[in-house]
C-alpha cells in the first residue's frame, strides 16, 4: 500500500502566535505510521520557526511555493536553498491560487518541479479543472495535459518519489466536494497518464492526493477510493483536532 499523505495548506492563516501554538499542541498527537505522512504547509515567515519546534516528531513542515533559482534579484521570494537550509522537506507546486492571482502557468510549475529534486524537496504538484471546464467534460484531458506539462524532462526516479494533489478548482473553499467516485475517476485518470509518461511501476508508485472542501467527515470514504492516497487540506487543517482527524482517518488501514 502506498504510504498516505495528509497536508494542510494554511494559506495565508494564523499569527506566528497561533502557528505556534497549533505545532505544540499537534506535533505529539501525530502518529509515527507506516501508513500516513503528515505535513503542515504554513506562511514562509513561520516556516523555520516550525521546522525546529517539528525536529523528531512525525509532523512535516512544508512550503506553499517556492521559485526555481538558488538565488537572485527577485523581491519577495524564497529559493529551494533557503527552505533546504531550514530543514524544509516538502513544497506545494502550482496550486491554482499560485496559477490564478499570481500568474504561474505549467511551465514555470515544471521548473520549479525541476528545482525541487535538485534540492531533495518534495514536490506536492497541483492541478485541476474548473467548472466550465468539467461542464465541458474536459476535465481527464486538461488534468492529462497539465500533469504530463508538470513532469516534462523529470525521471522516473524522481517521479515515483513525487506527490500529486488533483484539486477541482470549484471545491477549494467552496464547500462543494467532487464525490469520492468522481475524485477517485480523475485521479486514475493521473495514474494512467503516470503510466503512459513512464511506466505502470512508476504509476503505481506515485502518490495522488485529493484537495477540496476535504473535512473529517469526507476522509474516510475519500481514503478508501483505489487511486486516492491522501488530501491536500485547507480550512479543515486550521483546527488541531480536525486536522488529527485527518491524519488518524490516513493512519487507518
Amino acid at each position: 500500500m502506498r504510504k498516505r499523505i495528509i497536508a494542510g495548506n494554511w494559506k495565508m492563516y494564523k499569527t506566528v502566535e497561533e502557528a505556534k501554538s497549533f505545532v505544540e499542541e499537534v506535533k505529539g498527537l501525530v502518529p509515527v505510521s507506516d501508513n500516513v505522512e503528515a505535513v503542515i504547509c504554513p506562511p514562509a515567515l513561520y516556516l523555520s520557526e516550525l521546522a525546529q519546534l517539528t525536529k523528531g516528531s512525525a509532523l512535516g513542515i512544508g512550503a506553499q511555493t517556492m521559485h526555481d533559482v538558488k538565488e537572485g534579484a527577485f523581491t519577495g521570494e524564497v529559493s529551494p536553498a533557503m527552505l533546504v537550509g531550514i530543514d524544509v522537506g516538502y513544497v506545494i507546486l502550482g496550486h491554482s491560487e499560485r496559477r490564478q492571482y499570481f500568474n504561474e502557468t505549467d511551465e514555470t510549475v515544471n521548473s520549479k518541479v525541476h528545482a525541487a529534486f535538485e534540492y531533495n524537496l518534495t514536490p506536492l504538484v497541483c492541478v485541476g479543472e474548473t467548472l466550465e471546464e468539467r461542464e465541458a467534460g474536459q476535465t481527464v484531458e486538461l488534468v492529462a495535459a497539465q500533469v504530463t506539462k508538470a513532469f516534462a524532462g523529470i525521471s522516473a526516479a524522481q517521479a515515483e518519489q513525487a506527490v500529486i494533489a488533483y484539486e477541482p478548482i470549484w471545491a477549494i473553499g467552496t464547500g462543494k466536494t467532487a464525490t469520492a467516485q468522481d475524485a477517485n475517476e480523475v485521479c486514475g485518470a493521473i495514474r494512467a497518464t503516470v503510466s503512459e509518461l513512464y511506466s505502470e511501476t512508476v504509476a503505481e508508485a506515485i502518490r495522488i492526493q485529493y484537495g477540496g472542501s476535504v473535512k473529517p467527515d469526507n476522509i474516510e470514504e475519500l481514503l478508501s477510493m483505489e487511486h486516492i492516497d491522501g488530501a491536500l487540506v485547507g480550512g479543515a487543517s486550521l483546527e488541531p483536532a480536525s486536522f488529527l482527524k485527518l491524519v488518524e482517518a490516513g493512519a487507518h488501514e
